[in-house]
């Protein structure tokens, strides 16, 4: 009998040690599952949830952006273009805000007039076209950046009577033309006296096909673009008043507004506008030239 009672004590006391190890097990496997749910998710802008940058331009706007027939130089497909590649100032901006924060650039082709709206409805996260910061655009989207500084300027043919021309005054009864719905357009060429103003250009490049046909005896635009043209076509010559008496007048807001190229993003996206910012205040004015210098040099000479 009383080995038969230590046999069962034995029995009983192995159970309770078996049950007692089977119980803490568990508990050793389930903290680190626990410990990699907890861990941080990074913050990811409005619209890039997918890790794609997709910005939008005209992709005919040399040398802030035109397009290609090859990836030379660094140039991207056109997303809703097959076979055709964006290049351009704008596109080597959208390149570095994509890398610095590990996004996939996407370009769009977009006309002048749907840019804006496109970022209104969120059709793309960005606009990077060569967009001068006004107060009336801002008003409809956000704007980061700065990232280029241009000065107003006109260009004329290089043998044309106003080819001497050293200010506004001297343009007096020139016919002329600029792009639609722009400072150059609306608020330029009106300050010149007696100026037989066009009906305005629907393009860059038509505005300068106007000038280069002889449609036109001049043009106003900005600095790249002017420079850009004149790579383009050597026969053409550029008017710069900037910094003399002759130069067109502005309050300095207006003038602020309109020589500051920036990013528009959607109204209070602030996150993304708050990304490209930190890459774009990595780089100098100077910086900003460069890059633009280079966007000339590798331009087509014709679209």
């Amino acid at each position: 009998m009383k080995k038969i009672l230590s046999i069962i004590m034995v029995l009983a006391m192995t159970l309770a040690l078996a049950a007692c190890g089977g119980s803490s097990a568990p508990a050793a496997t389930t903290a680190p599952a626990a410990t990699e749910a907890a861990a941080p998710v990074a913050d990811v802008p409005a619209g890039l949830e997918d890790g794609v940058l997709t910005i939008a331009m005209e992709c005919a706007y040399a040398p802030y952006n035109w397009t290609q027939s090859d990836d030379s130089n660094g140039a991207v497909p056109i997303a809703n273009v097959p076979g055709s590649y964006a290049n351009g100032y704008d596109v080597m901006i959208g390149k570095k805000i994509a890398e610095a924060n590990g996004w996939q650039l996407e370009v769009i082709q977009s006309d002048w007039d749907s840019l804006v709206p496109g970022v209104q409805t969120g059709t793309f996260d960005a606009v990077i076209a060569g967009q001068s910061m006004t107060a009336e655009r801002a008003e409809q989207v956000d704007f980061a950046g700065p990232y280029f500084y241009a000065t107003i300027v006109c260009v004329t043919k290089a043998d044309g009577k106003f080819a001497n021309a050293t200010s506004i005054a001297d343009l007096a009864g020139g016919s002329c033309t600029a792009q639609i719905a722009t400072i150059w357009y609306d608020q330029c060429l009106p300050q010149i006296e007696g100026a037989n103003i066009q009906t305005a250009a629907e393009t860059a490049p038509a505005m300068l096909m106007a000038l280069e046909t002889d449609t036109v005896d001049f043009i106003c635009t900005d600095m790249p673009t002017a420079q850009g043209a004149v790579a383009a076509y050597p026969d053409m010559k550029i008017l710069d008043f900037s910094g003399t008496d002759g130069d067109f007048q502005f309050s300095e807001q207006v003038r602020a507004e309109n020589v500051n190229i920036g990013v528009s993003v959607m109204k209070g996206n602030t996150l993304l506008k708050e990304k490209i910012d930190a890459v774009l205040s990595t780089m100098t004015p100077d910086d900003f030239n460069d890059l633009m210098a280079y966007a000339i040099s590798v331009q087509p000479l014709s679209e």
